[in-house]
């Protein structure tokens, strides 16, 4: 039943076991970051165990007001009513479960870029930065907006953000790739149908790079005026920072920060996390050609398309979930698509 398979709940108690004896030693509090890493990971195997436990002894009742509501109609409603609570707590907890993989738990960048097409690009990202951040407050997740550049006429070129909560790039790591909406403009004079790209980039946050270090050579750092909102003072100063890490091309803006300097630590934290990103790709791709693997789903597959028109349908090319109404998937409700992706992993 519930206990046996990935619940593993007595694997959790010999790992809550070996937790609580780390952080009883003397000098556990010597490495901050280390202890709260172990405390995070004990109250995490906690919470799962108690609700792992809790269930349990729900099913269990549940069953035994089944044999005994057998020959009640009201008391069979109420039964199959508790049947389908149970079942969507189950699958709650069956995800929680599921994100289990090494960065699953951190905070995540999210990027979203618009694709060719000028307005409607820009207008088509800015729609799907509205949909994370309607999702994130749904979830109780907080954003931080790092970078962001506007459309010369409307919406966002692209904007970087980095979304804070438990579980956040576990959630969202699926959400990587190009974004497609097929829709008639509001743009458009003569109401002709468009389609639109995005594509949308997920890294996770990391504090500890271990080995990751970066030659101030490789770096080409830029200041200049930022454009966006902030503190007083913060468009009259070149306080943006734009770096480049030149072998690897990648790119990291940020001009959120009241100083340059902050904003040039806060462009240091997303670059190694994503050269600690590509590094793991890099060896996972070179696993996968020794073993002969040829097909993979690089960063460009198209993985979502949104259609407004002539019909109505999101459609997830990855897991073939799909939804018709359109309109509640773009104000947030995208949990069936993440929920999807995490179970066919």
């Amino acid at each position: 039943m519930i206990y046996g398979g990935h619940f593993d709940p007595d694997g959790k108690r010999k790992r809550i076991e070996e937790l609580r004896e780390i952080m009883d030693k003397p000098d556990f509090w010597n490495n901050k970051k280390y202890s709260e890493m172990v405390i995070a990971q004990f109250n995490e195997l906690k919470t799962l165990l108690e609700k792992t436990s809790k269930l349990k002894s729900e099913i269990e009742f549940h069953l035994e007001t089944l044999k005994e509501a057998s020959q009640d109609d009201e008391a069979m409603l109420f039964a199959l009513e508790e049947k389908d609570i149970i079942g969507s707590n189950l699958d709650d907890l069956e995800l929680q479960i599921l994100l289990n993989g090494e960065y699953d738990s951190n905070d995540a960048i999210l990027e979203i870029h618009s694709g060719a097409g000028g307005t409607e690009a820009c207008d088509w990202a800015n729609m799907l930065y509205r949909m994370y951040a309607r999702w994130c407050d749904k979830k109780g997740y907080k954003i931080e907006v790092v970078d962001e550049l506007p459309g010369t006429e409307v919406g966002i070129k692209n904007i970087s953000m980095i979304v804070k909560g438990h579980n956040a790039y576990g959630y969202l790591q699926g959400e990587k790739g190009i974004h497609r909406l097929v829709r008639i403009s509001p743009f458009d004079s003569n109401s002709r149908r468009h389609t639109s790209f995005a594509s949308v980039e997920v890294t996770p946050v990391i504090d500890d790079h271990g080995e990751i270090e970066i030659d101030d050579k490789d770096l080409r750092i830029d200041v200049y005026r930022s454009t966006g909102a902030g503190g007083q003072g913060v468009n009259t100063t070149d306080s943006a920072v734009r770096i480049t890490h030149l072998p690897t091309k990648i790119v990291v803006t940020c001009q959120n920060e009241r100083s340059q300097l902050q904003n040039k630590e806060r462009c240091m934290q997303i670059l190694k996390s994503k050269l600690y990103e590509l590094q793991k790709k890099n060896q996972e791709a070179e696993l996968k050609k020794i073993k002969g693997e040829q097909k993979e789903i690089n960063f460009g597959s198209q993985i979502r398309s949104y259609i407004m028109c002539p019909y109505t349908l999101v459609k997830d090319h990855i897991t073939n979930t799909e939804e018709v109404n359109v309109g509640k998937v773009l104000d947030g409700d995208i949990d069936r698509f993440i929920n999807a992706y995490l179970k066919g992993k």
